[in-house]
This record gives C-alpha cells, structure tokens and sequence, in this order.
C-alpha cells in the first residue's frame, strides 16, 4: 500500500510513472538514453552516466563537459557519497588573489577568475568504475550521437541559450560553438556540436584519461596560459573524484542524506534539525503559519551555512558539530511564531544545474546532479574542444579570514546538492527515495520543502514537486510563486515578511527530480518547471 494517495492538488502538466527501473531528469531526451540502457541491462549507475553525459549535449545552457558533480549512491545495502567537485588552480597564491581581486566584493562570473577544476568527467568514470557494469564508451554513444548528428532544441533550453548569447558577447570561441552566424537555435531547431562529438567520444574511449592526462588537458592548459588564466595540466593530473561518508539528519520518521561540505546540503539538514523543535503539523498545509515556520528556519540554517560551509580542511568547525542536537535546539530557540525575524544570512545567488536520477530492477538508486555553476558558466570555451568552463570558483569568498576564502588547491562552496532519503525498518536502513531540486541557493531550500511536504503532510510525490515554493532572499525578503490562496500571502506579510509575488512558477524556484522506492517497483515525478521527465518500463 502506497504511503500517499493519487490526489494532485496544485495544477501540473505532469504525472507520476510507476515501473521497475526509472530515470528521471530535466530533458526528455536525456531521460531517453538512459532509459535505454536499462532496457539494455545496465544498471543505475550506468544509466545515470549515460544521462548525464547526453545532458551536457542537449541541455549545455546549464552544464558542461567543464562541469562539476556529485552523487549519492545506493547499493550493497548502503549509501555511498560521490564528490567530484574540483580544486582552485595552484597558481592562485595569496598574492594572485589580492591583485586578480583587488577592490571587489566578489569573483567575476565570466573569464578564467572563477574557474576550477572539472569534475564531472571524473564522476562519470569514478561511478563507471566503482558500480557500473557498461564501458564508459558505450555509455557515451547517446551523447556523441546528438551532438555529432544533431537534434531539436526543447523550449527551456532554447530560451536559455537565447539569452546567452548576449551575455558571452565577448567570447569568441562561445559563439563560434553555440551561436554560429551570431544565432542559437529557436524551440524545435536542430543544434549540432561537433566538438563536443569528438570530445565525448574521446573521454568514453579513454575512460576519462585523455580529459585529466592526456590531449584535452594540454588543450586546456594551452588556452589558459593563452588567455593568462592560472589552470594548468598539472592541476587537472592532480584530481581525483573521492567517495566520502553521507551526513544525515532524522526528521520525523524519515533520514535526509547529503554530501557534507564543501557542499550546502549541510543547510538543508540544518533547516530540519529546526524545524524538529517547531510542530510544523500542527498547522495546515499552504498556511501562512505553516510557511513562517519553515521560511524561518531556512532562514536561521543559511546564516550558518554561509558563515562556516567551506573545504572542510579549512572549515573552523565541523558539520557533527553544526548538527548538534543541543545546538540545533538552542538555535532553533531564536525562532518566533509571531513575526519574522532578519538573521542576516547571504543573499541567494540564481544558478546553472542539471539533476537526474536513476533506478533498476535490482535496487540500485542514483541521486547525481551536475553543473557550469551560471548557464554555461565561465564563457570560456576550450578552442576546438566544446569544453565549456564552469565558473565554481565564484563561489569562493573574498573576505579576509572566512574560511571559504579564496586560495590555492582548495574546493569552494558548492550550491549543487543530490538528495536522498531513507527510514529505519527495525533497525535495517532501507532506502525511501533518491531526488534533488536544482537552482543553485536555492537547492537546499527545495529539498527541505520537498521533504516537509512528503513526511508531515503526507503528499504525493508529483504533488511534493507540484506545490508552488517560497525562496528566502535577503534581510525579511521572500519569493513566492503564484498559486497559493491569497490568505497565505496576506498572512505572512502580517507576520512581517516582506514577500513578494512571483510573476511565474519557472526554474527560478529550482527544477526537482524524484524516484520513490515502492514494494515492487517505483514512482518517478518530474517537475513542471523542466522540459524534462520521468521514464520508466
């Protein structure tokens, strides 16, 4: 018997798909080939890297072969955490930072400033390696095929690609791969990248060696030292993907699980370590009094993600200790029911993100997400490669003494997040579902609300996904898309939020994926905010 119903209360152009073996992402296209590796007998770790390798073909304004990633994993009986997020270059002393930044208050988005080490090769051929059973180049025919071959543009990406082109105006290598002529492709426009053909076929054929080691690294070394850039080979050669132990947090009878730092998942536990001391059920679901609460906590949880999430080798204080449960009650004590309070947390940034996730027949789960960071990220384009750069390093702080401060090898704060859930059966972890809401600050966000929504209001998945969101902003600001009932809106301004009405329900409040285990199979949900869907057989 299911744990929800059927009911899909708020208005959606989705429905949920039941099956043996899923996938789950932001492009139908992308959802297809990994689909069709289950069909073939791969696994879910192999699905996952077929897909997320055709999504940096047919969803570039988002990620990139320059990408970073994580992943969590179930299998064997247990969660397994993937970090592929990459380093700052070596040649980012002190000195370099001090003169490359002098006088600004943050990293420029565009140019080789906010560059760092991709990552997402290594996730695939680290997940290949580790828990997949299919060669890497056969789990990149579907990827070389679009790009070589070409394919017809789905509506959001075209839109987004759209208004890049006069954001990387000045990137000539930008344009000569993504908007030949001085144009990007319309909805339903057939785009063709022949260097990310060449460059993916390289990758699977190498198993990821020639990216790190070989010809593209030179590639990409070359460009830098063109274009006084501070990546070298060297810094690529140095790299590793590194599997590391999940954190979590117990929320009313079901486990949140997240990468920990340099990942932000850290907040969105830390929202729900709060909300345990605030009994969100005794309100309704979509009240203002409900929504006060969980905009308060996230509130609170961002001021200390932002104060302390950094490379854990320089974090000043650990996440066990930020997960504390007195410190967790005693902070959450700072939270009152009659107004909002102004905790000065940072000010959410918008960001580039693709999420997917994958299941078998067998039980192996794969929540992965990957991402340029800002659309397709640096600007920069690897000449004759395809290879757009992510800019992950403007994430890095520029203020003196943070822990997340600007330097040399060191991983930034990172704003991508795959999430995963469980419960205790009698003692026994048992998986309950593997997803992500992606759009960089806001990810933690929507995995807490996503959360909340299942485990105290018993909704559906799709309706989970369904459901308009808020987005906390800066000082009493909040977000909110259309769709509640006007009381909600009008309640929480009595309360002292200062909220304001999204035009839209768009990627601007993240785009979520999910696959809920069920006895003999899954439930996948998709979100309307994507192109994307949910697949199953």
């Amino acid at each position: 018997m299911l744990p929800f119903d059927d009911t899909l209360p708020y208005p959606s152009q989705r429905e949920p798909v039941y099956g043996k073996a899923c996938v789950a992402t932001s492009q139908p296209l992308a959802a297809q080939a990994g689909l069709d590796i289950l069909r073939r007998g791969g696994n879910a770790a192999d699905a996952a890297v077929a897909t997320a390798m055709c999504l940096t073909v047919v969803e570039p304004t988002s990620n990139g072969i320059g990408s970073d990633a994580f992943a969590l994993v179930w299998a064997g009986g247990g969660l397994h955490g993937l970090n592929a997020s990459g380093m700052s270059p070596a040649l980012l002393t002190d000195a370099e930072v001090a003169q490359r930044f002098e006088g600004l208050d943050q990293i420029p988005f565009r140019g080789w400033g906010g560059v760092t080490v991709p990552g997402a090769v290594s996730a695939w051929a680290e997940l290949v390696s580790t828990h997949g059973t299919m060669p890497l180049a056969e789990l990149a025919k579907a990827a070389v095929h679009y790009a070589r071959n070409g394919y017809l543009v789905s509506p959001q990406t075209a839109s987004g690609w759209s208004r890049s082109r006069r954001a990387y105006a000045e990137f000539d290598e930008w344009q000569r791969v993504f908007a030949p002529g001085g144009k990007t492709p319309r909805t339903g426009q057939r785009a063709v990248l022949p260097d990310h053909a060449n460059t993916l076929e390289s990758i699977g054929d190498s198993s990821g060696e020639s990216f790190y080691k070989g010809h593209l690294a030179e590639a990409i070394d070359k460009a830098s030292t063109a274009q006084k850039g501070l990546l070298r080979a060297s810094d690529l050669g140095a790299h590793e993907a590194q599997w590391v132990r999940p954190i979590s947090v117990e929320y009313h009878g079901l486990t949140l699980h997240e990468i920990p730092p340099n990942g932000q998942g850290l907040a969105a536990l830390i929202a729900l370590g709060f909300l345990r001391h605030h009994d969100v059920r005794a309100h309704a679901v979509d009240s203002a009094l409900s929504l006060h609460l969980q905009i308060e906590t996230m509130k609170l949880a961002f001021r200390d993600a932002h104060r302390y999430i950094a490379d854990p080798r320089f974090m000043g204080v650990s996440a066990d200790q930020l997960l504390d449960p007195g410190y967790l009650a005693e902070r959450a004590s700072h939270i009152r029911m009659d107004r909002a309070t102004d905790f000065e947390f940072g000010v959410p940034k918008q960001g580039g993100t693709v999420y997917l996730t994958t299941a078998d027949a067998d039980g192996m789960m794969v929540s992965y997400i990957q991402s340029n960071y800002t659309g397709f990220g640096s600007g920069v384009v690897v000449p004759g490669t395809g290879i757009s750069l992510q800019n992950r390093g403007c994430c890095f702080s520029l203020e003196p003494g943070h822990p997340n401060l600007a330097g040399p090898v060191k991983r930034p704060y990172h704003t991508i997040i795959p999430g995963f859930v469980t419960r205790d059966v009698g003692g026994v972890e048992e998986p309950v579902m593997s997803f992500g809401v992606m759009g960089g600050f806001m990810q933690p966000q929507g995995h807490a609300q996503v959360v909340i929504r299942i485990a105290d209001y018993g909704q559906n998945p799709q309706a989970a996904l369904d459901a308009p969101r808020y987005q906390v902003m800066e000082g009493l600001e909040v977000l909110i898309e259309p769709g509640f009932d006007d009381s909600l809106y009008d309640g929480l301004r009595e309360l002292g939020h200062e909220v304001e009405i999204a035009p839209a329900r768009t990627v601007t409040h993240g785009r979520g994926q999910i696959i809920y285990k069920l006895d003999d199979g899954y439930l996948a949900a998709s979100d309307l905010r994507s192109d994307g869907q949910a697949v199953c057989f």
